[in-house]
């Protein structure tokens, strides 16, 4: 059994990301001077923007 061409997902789901993932925003809070590894700790970090 096929399925419907009206039920195919392929590419149909991609959005705009918000929000950067912990790696992500460790590495732009050390651009900006904001981390500093060893002192501070990779939990409660500040939500960043994703910039494109």
């Amino acid at each position: 059994m096929s399925i419907d061409s009206s039920l195919r997902t392929e590419g149909n789901l991609t959005t705009v990301r918000n929000v950067m993932t912990r790696t992500e925003r460790i590495a732009a809070l050390k651009e900006e001077g904001k981390f500093v590894e060893g002192k501070d700790t990779a939990h409660g970090l500040p939500k960043t923007k994703v910039k494109e």
